[in-house]
């Protein structure tokens, strides 16, 4: 029943944010902070903010915060490192901004979401969640599910039989949920063998590195599942540096530049893309609402000791292939 209720409370969100009078998006390449009318901030504090991945978040966080007139700001390690991930929130909790957004690197920060929302900063988690915390909310992809299209588009490239091997980031629960599920589907399929499962440190070169290895090792390797936008790139390269493309079928994840051009060309197969600017669109605004007690479920949800938000919204994801890619390929300058 709690499952059905939380469906439910998601899809009126969602409905209430998408069709609520905003007017037109400003250009995504203008700076947000030169829009701001109030000095309220909202930071969403990322992991491995230098990767591709994140364009869209960015674009998403910056449009909603010149439609609201505040500020915004995206920040966070260029690795994937859950302690200095601790370290930047703790220097932003002495900012006291009006609401954050994370992407936790792990559990390692439930300490410090806890303590933010102690001291009456909103948090609510995107792409990645941390459930046991106090963050108000979770927008973003049901990871299990993500992983099972993922196995199921890869047992049908390769016909329902041979040798597979996966690409993650093991310690990261998006990734550990994605290869999950995606371990699930295929173990469905008595003719399919998991021969090797690589951690390319969610870096496009260490990536490469791996998926050479693994052709290298397993001459008939028939296919690369992978969980994140740098192993879908690193089996690209390999494969195209192997001869074997076409041969050897890549399922990838997300939908970066790179990622595009390879499904174009035809070495990357399809790619399991998720909603990034979606969720950060959708988090800035119920941060704000948050704030200004625009979401009226009781007259004062604090004093009732309650969150007027869903447990989590799912964003859902979306399949892209050589059908449909060229409808998300950036127009050159945009």
């Amino acid at each position: 029943m709690e499952r059905v209720i939380n469906v439910i409370l998601s899809v009126v969100v969602v409905l209430l944010l998408i069709f609520r009078p905003w007017g037109s998006v400003p250009q995504s390449s203008v700076e947000s902070h030169g829009s701001a009318k109030s000095n309220e901030e909202y930071v969403f504090l990322g992991v491995s903010v230098g990767n591709p991945y994140w364009v869209d978040a960015r674009l998403g966080l910056e449009d909603k915060a010149k439609m609201l007139g505040v500020k915004s700001e995206i920040r966070g390690p260029t690795g994937n490192d859950p302690n200095q991930q601790v370290k930047e929130f703790e220097q932003l909790l002495a900012r006291k901004p009006a609401g954050i957004l994370i992407a936790p690197a792990s559990d390692a920060l439930r300490p410090v979401i806890d303590r933010a929302v102690d001291e009456g900063i909103p948090v609510i988690c995107i792409d990645t969640d941390d459930p046991k915390s106090k963050r108000y909310t979770y927008i973003g992809t049901d990871n299990y599910n993500a992983g099972s299209q993922t196995g199921r588009m890869l047992a049908r490239a390769i016909g329902g039989r041979g040798e597979v091997a996966l690409l993650t980031v093991p310690g990261q629960s998006n990734h550990e949920d994605r290869a999950h599920g995606c371990r699930d589907v295929l173990a469905g399929y008595p003719e399919i063998t998991i021969v090797k499962i690589g951690n390319d440190l969610a870096l496009s070169a260490e990536a490469e590195k791996v998926a050479r290895s693994i052709l290298q090792a397993y001459p008939d390797l028939a296919g690369f599942g992978c969980t994140d936008a740098a192993g879908g790139e690193g089996c690209a390269v390999a494969v195209r540096e192997a001869g074997k493309i076409g041969k050897v079928k890549i399922v990838a994840m997300d939908r970066n530049e790179t990622t595009l051009d390879y499904i174009d060309q035809g070495i990357i197969d399809a790619s399991i893309a998720q909603r990034t600017y979606t969720m950060a669109y959708l988090g800035m605004e119920l941060l704000y609402d948050l704030n200004h007690n625009n979401i009226q479920l009781v007259a004062n949800w604090k004093e009732a000791g309650i969150v007027p938000l869903p447990r989590t919204i799912d964003t859902g994801t979306i399949v892209i292939d050589k059908s449909n890619v060229k409808s998300f390929q950036r127009k050159s300058g945009g």
